[in-house]
């Protein structure tokens, strides 16, 4: 019987967002978005540090907004990993300015 290779460090990446999300979603309702309650709650808790350094209390709210391209007051997985994407670019784009500080980007 042929062994199973295990995941790659991108296969178990892609995983964790999958179950990062459905723990979120569908705790009031629909299992296949984050309402506006579960994407506060999932910032709150999973991304902490940059709530918390949010000196504008509306910040999250617009966030949503943004985020929410169909405008259907939820975010569906897509629009999670478009949340995802902007806090990779920007935790990317900083680890660089700290390794290049003259550098202009």
């Amino acid at each position: 019987k042929a062994k199973v290779p295990s995941p790659t460090e991108t296969e178990r990446c892609i995983e964790s967002l999958i179950a990062v999300f459905q723990k979120y979603a569908g705790k009031d309702g629909y299992s296949y978005t984050l309402s506006k309650t579960e994407f506060l709650n999932f910032m709150n808790t999973e991304l902490a540090a940059f709530t918390k350094n949010q000196k504008d209390p509306g910040v999250l709210d617009r966030m949503m907004k943004k985020l929410d391209l169909n405008s259907d007051g939820q975010l569906d997985f897509q629009e999670f990993l478009n949340l995802i994407g902007g806090m990779a670019v920007a935790c990317h784009e900083s680890f660089l300015k700290a390794a290049h500080p003259h550098k202009r980007m």
